[in-house]
């Protein structure tokens, strides 16, 4: 399995709340289960499911077992997989519930626009893409997007969905991205489609993606930790990756000779890891890495793996 099959449930089979913020639980006692943070919980509904809670300040001093006054409920949604509030856990020790929020809107949007299903991960991948989106842009960082030409051309709709949702991100946050950012939120909408590609384009993916994992793994001689956002970023990285090459799509460079000499300087060992997966593209699909794929492949293998060698210092 490429991603974990973390899914939420939705009214109409759209990514919308559940309930209207003026009275979302129905009247009902909510007894916290677990506290995210302070303005986020996990309880269970009538059926036994588990439910995100969210409301300013609602969680504040709470334990669990205790009630959330109802008057401070603005929103909720089902939890279908047990696994989402361990992602959500992780995201919002980092993350401000508002892009819960923000993804929920684009999510909605998308799905309205679109005549296929979309991948229900996605409001959890989204909600981090645009965290760290926003955080770059408010630190003056604004990475290009090297399959932005390609998104262009091959993902009209997607790419004029993304646009328009950059209008809800300024709605919200008074931030206007640039058409960079268009281009990612498309491949997240794209990357949703695997699923309809043919079994054998499939099997190839998966193959690709297993192959290049296990090339880190070995390389580094540790194992990566599957619950991690940084290893579901590398993931989502690598399907992009693989899902070019079923396609037979191609990008142009946008890395400079100078930003590539950087990476391989400061990231050596990512980067001698990144060497070896061009030596198995090459022999077995006759695919090289671009010199784009080598520095952010490089990049993505010095996050994932640098966090791991830490945690396994720190025990």
């Amino acid at each position: 399995m490429i991603e974990n099959e973390v899914t939420l449930s939705f009214l109409d089979r759209n990514l919308t709340w559940l309930w209207d913020a003026k009275n979302p639980a129905g009247g009902e006692q909510v007894e916290i289960k677990k506290v995210l943070n302070n303005n986020v919980v996990i309880t269970l509904n009538a059926e036994e499911q588990e439910m995100v809670v969210m409301g300013k300040g609602l969680a504040f001093q709470k334990k669990v077992g205790q009630a959330v006054e109802e008057e401070k409920i603005e929103k909720m949604f089902v939890l279908q997989d047990e696994e989402t509030s361990s992602k959500l856990d992780q995201l919002l020790k980092y993350t401000s519930e508002k892009y819960l929020d923000i993804a929920s809107e684009i999510l909605t949007y998308a799905q309205k626009h679109v005549p296929y299903q979309l991948n229900e991960y996605l409001y959890v991948a989204l909600t981090d893409h645009l965290s760290f989106a926003i955080a770059r842009y408010e630190q003056g960082i604004e990475l290009k997007n090297n399959l932005l030409y390609e998104v262009r051309k091959y993902y009209k709709r997607e790419y004029q969905i993304a646009l328009r949702c950059l209008g809800i991100i300024e709605k919200h946050t008074g931030i206007r991205l640039n058409d960079d950012e268009a281009g990612s939120i498309a491949l997240h909408l794209v990357n949703s489609q695997v699923s309809g590609e043919n079994m054998q384009a499939a099997v190839q993916v998966t193959e690709m993606v297993e192959s290049i994992l296990n090339i880190v793994k070995y390389f580094y001689q540790m194992e990566l930790d599957e619950t991690t956002i940084n290893y579901e970023r590398f993931v989502t990285h690598l399907r992009y990756f693989a899902v070019r090459f079923i396609r037979k799509e191609t990008a142009k460079d946008t890395v400079d000779d100078f930003m590539h000499e950087q990476v391989m300087r400061k990231y050596q060992q990512a980067y001698q890891c990144t060497e070896r997966i061009n030596l198995y593209l090459e022999k077995n699909f006759n695919w090289p890495l671009s010199q784009d794929e080598r520095v952010y492949l490089t990049v993505h293998i010095h996050r994932v793996t640098y966090r791991e060698r830490e945690i396994n210092e720190e025990n």
